[in-house]
């Protein structure tokens, strides 16, 4: 291409790209203060005055007029100084379901003049709160409380504040934004669980249990001869000073790295309350291995992460939502993020049948440990023991610690 031709190509996009802006500009001009009843209530009064001046009906002159007159009335309704400077305040970012939550709105007039009123439109999810917004004079201000219900687990968006000037009729609007988006983590329902130690083989590179065994990795200490010690654990320069037999003492290391995943297949539970129970028994044994400072992997459908922390765990168990195109064979996809840990809990519903679990626990390292949790609601809880994994039915919330505590 020639260096004219370029040059042409250049220009030709530059006036595309003003065409483009100028369209926009139009768009937001006609749109903004212009509602599209008000357009129809315009032009449905120019149609009739035109009509009026061929056919002379007294009728189309009184529709135009009345129409013209509700526009005129509508923008004068509309003027005013809506120049608010507005922040929103949280009383809790991090909630359980059934706890309720405070929203602040603060609104100011920073101006030299006073502002007119107006409505507020605070967005609450797929909710919308609406409030008015009285005259401010200079530098006033008006806090407005908005109160709600955490009724159920949800990664809930809160705002941003819309700030709607407009006449009554619905014909002109002005609406503009204020304040910025915050988000509310509505954590699902847990219970406290007793420590989770079943399984855990000791590990080089494990952490200390704060347990005192006389075999292991970590050294710990000495204490005196006891009849039928191991000898090979005696500590011969300490026995020779002491003139006791001293056998060394160990803190037992293991290995904690753990993999935690859910099945969000919906067909694989037999109602959302069986569903939301599952997600409770999934963040509750997530909890407890990070405040055992348990390496964690937890895996939710296409969800593969390795949480820093029990908040960051719960943020992100508030988002888990049923899929019906979950991989059915939760193994597969397990192993594929934590093919090294050595225990695997697996949370599926209560329309997993046995034979899928079965299959789906086969592929697990013979090293590792595995435990499968049931949600059935309802169902007197359980514990039935298999070749390589335990299966646990869980009918209600406060089940979980005892089946726990007996895998202990």
């Amino acid at each position: 291409m020639d260096t004219a031709s370029a040059t042409a190509l250049r220009r030709h996009r530059r006036r595309e790209r003003r065409l483009k802006r100028a369209a926009k500009a139009v768009r937001h001009a006609v749109t903004s203060y212009v509602s599209p009843l008000g357009w129809m209530t315009l032009g449905a009064a120019a149609a009739c005055l035109l009509a009026f001046l061929p056919l002379g009906w007294t009728e189309l002159l009184a529709f135009a007029i009345v129409a013209g007159t509700m526009m005129l009335a509508a923008v004068v309704l509309s003027l005013g100084n809506t120049r608010f400077n507005a922040a929103i305040s949280l009383s809790n970012r991090r909630v359980t379901a059934g706890d309720t939550v405070t929203v602040l709105v603060d609104i100011d007039n920073r101006g030299r003049t006073p502002t007119a009123t107006a409505r507020g439109n605070l967005p609450i999810g797929d909710a919308h709160e609406r409030f008015t917004i009285p005259m401010l004079g200079p530098g006033q201000a008006k806090q407005t409380e908005v109160t709600f219900r955490a009724v159920s687990r949800a990664v809930l968006p809160i705002g941003p504040l819309r700030i709607r000037k407009g006449d009554p009729f619905g014909l002109i609007r002005h609406e503009k934004e204020l304040a910025e988006r915050l988000t509310v983590f509505i954590h699902p329902a847990t219970v406290r669980l007793n420590t989770l130690n079943a399984g855990v083989p000791r590990d080089l590179e494990g952490q200390p249990s704060g347990q005192i065994v006389d075999d292991d990795l970590d050294f710990y200490g000495l204490r005196e001869y006891e009849p039928g010690d191991d000898v090979r654990n005696v500590h011969w320069l300490s026995s020779a000073k002491t003139g006791t037999l001293m056998i060394r003492q160990y803190e037992a290391t293991r290995r904690t790295d753990t993999s935690a995943t859910i099945s969000v297949n919906p067909d694989d539970y037999a109602s959302s309350e069986e569903f939301e129970l599952a997600v409770s028994i999934h963040a509750s044994i997530g909890v407890q291995c990070l405040l055992q400072d348990r390496p964690l992997y937890c895996h939710a459908g296409a969800s593969h992460a390795r949480p820093r922390n029990a908040m960051a765990f719960l943020d992100a168990a508030s988002g888990i939502g049923p899929d019906r195109d979950d991989n059915p064979n939760l193994a597969q996809e397990t192993l594929s993020h934590a093919p090294d840990a050595s225990f695997y809990y697996f949370t599926v519903g209560s329309m997993k049948d046995l034979d899928q679990i079965k299959r789906m626990t086969l592929a697990l390292p013979r090293s590792a440990n595995c435990v499968v949790l049931q949600a059935d609601s309802g169902a007197n809880r359980g514990i039935r023991r298999f070749a390589n994994f335990t299966l646990a039915t869980v009918g209600e919330l406060d089940d979980l610690p005892p089946i726990m505590g007996v895998l202990a």
